[in-house]
């Protein structure tokens, strides 16, 4: 273990002093608690779970003795200023950073932005930087009109430091806990910097949502696309999807690929990432996930969650369970609000097939969970398509084919039904099925049960072509 002099009191890592195997042994175990069940699995961690915060804020804070200013963190559930110039979670090329930046407002007299009063100018510095090419992105927070010697400060900046590729001036003079404010100009470079995934390239700028840990990063995505099992046929809905880069991995195995996300500034990034890639399969939409949801078309195979820490909205999991996706993956920052999203599901039918932590926060109390629902046994279900109206049929089946049932109920009701769903209602009725049809090939082979909403849409599908 490591020694910081600031360990207790500053909010950035709480479990510094906890061995690292009994922090991650720890988490499983709160993690089996919350899910009420043993189906959690070791949490991923890290070999080098040191600096490696790649995302990084920063406050500021002025000695009005020696006039030394000090880059800080504000101690936990508190707005005291505690230094963190050496955090041994960040980045060490971070730490670097803010100390330069410290030295040069010292030498060029920007004062530091007191909140109390609404004073000076240097507030906060938000830091990026790519692990594929250690590529830096500054971003400096400021709470006055404008900054002081800003282009001798930017040239001695990239001067000490060439990795920093693109230095943003920030305006933020709102009485607010946000970091950054709405209004920025590009100082130097061109706005963003790169990373990469596996072989895919993503865009990063400064209002853009991309993981803080990239080590773990690719570990997680790995992870949901593994127990996403996409294959080329279907359709994935990536709802929260960011920059695109679940999208995009997703493409690569996908027929298409639809992301939603609120933020426009990511999904001009997620289209621009999908350009760079030549990646064709992919579409984005600026919009909240739980209106694009209501209006969707395009019945997807495959949902992928990944929400902020406040979770999903209970109207987006209702329409979840109306569209029926065979199987959903949700990545969640917070398992809290994630385990109470997920309980609608668990009502529809949808059974907790793995539930995978993953340490992205390493000496922190935070967990990231990777959950796999689906609405049947993946091990021993056994798919069966068959045309039913290539095939001969008797009495009542004449009068309607199974297509039309399922459009008259996409119509009418707006969700779409599976021939097993359809042929289940009928044998409910006793209506003559294929005696072979559907019929499971072992024994201990089990079929999902119609959900009771579909069963009243077929029923109801039903009568209009006077079947039953």
């Amino acid at each position: 273990m490591k020694y910081c002099p600031v360990n207790k009191k500053c909010g950035g890592c709480s479990f510094l002093d906890i061995p690292y195997d009994e922090q991650l042994k720890n988490k499983r175990e709160e993690m089996r608690k919350l899910f009420r069940t043993k189906l959690v699995e070791p949490v991923m961690g890290m070999k080098e779970p040191y600096h490696y915060r790649h995302k990084v804020y920063a406050t500021f804070n002025k000695d009005r003795k020696t006039g030394k200013i000090y880059a800080c963190m504000y101690e936990e559930n508190s707005h005291r200023k505690v230094p963190s110039q050496m955090c041994l979670i960040q980045h060490a090329l971070a730490n670097d950073i803010l100390t330069t930046l410290c030295k040069l407002a010292e030498s060029m007299h920007i004062d530091v932005y007191n909140e109390d009063n609404g004073t000076g100018t240097l507030r906060h510095a938000y830091i990026r930087i790519s692990k594929a090419t250690n590529d830096v992105l500054l971003d400096i927070v400021i709470g006055s009109k404008g900054l002081p010697s800003s282009k001798n400060l930017v040239n001695a900046l990239v001067k000490k430091h060439p990795q920093i590729k693109t230095i943003i001036l920030n305006y933020n003079r709102a009485h607010t806990s946000m970091i950054l404010g709405k209004e920025e100009r590009v100082l130097y470079g061109k706005g963003y910097i790169q990373d990469t995934i596996e072989d895919i390239k993503f865009r990063i700028s400064s209002k853009s949502f991309y993981q803080v840990n990239p080590v773990q990063t690719e570990a997680l995505y790995h992870t949901a696309l593994t127990l996403a099992k996409i294959k080329e046929t279907d359709t994935v809905l990536d709802a929260c999807c960011g920059i695109g880069t679940i999208s995009l991995l997703a493409a690569k195995k996908a027929k298409q690929v639809i992301g939603v996300e609120i933020n426009p500034q990511a999904i001009f990034d997620a289209k621009q990432n999908a350009k760079d890639n030549h990646i064709t399969n992919t579409q984005f939409y600026a919009k909240d996930a739980a209106v694009f949801i209501q209006q969707m078309k395009v019945k997807p195979n495959v949902v992928i969650l990944d929400p902020p820490r406040s979770g999903m909205t209970l109207p987006f999991m209702h329409k979840l369970v109306e569209l029926s996706p065979e199987r959903i993956v949700y990545i969640s920052c917070n398992p809290y609000t994630q385990v109470k999203d997920i309980e609608p599901l668990k009502k529809a039918g949808y059974q907790i097939k793995k539930i995978i932590p993953v340490d992205m926060f390493p000496f922190t109390k935070n967990i990231e969970t990777v959950v796999l629902l689906s609405q049947h046994k993946l091990d021993d279900h056994i798919e069966i398509e068959i045309n039913l109206d290539e095939i001969d049929a008797t009495g009542a089946e004449t009068k309607a084919t199974y297509k039309k049932i399922q459009n008259w109920v996409q119509e009418k009701y707006g969700f779409h039904v599976t021939n097993l769903n359809i042929a289940q209602v009928k044998q409910k009725h006793g209506i003559i099925e294929r005696e072979n049809y559907n019929k499971p090939k072992s024994e201990n082979s089990r079929q999902p049960g119609c959900p009771e909403e579909k069963v009243k849409a077929i029923e109801d599908a039903l009568r209009n072509f006077q079947m039953i």
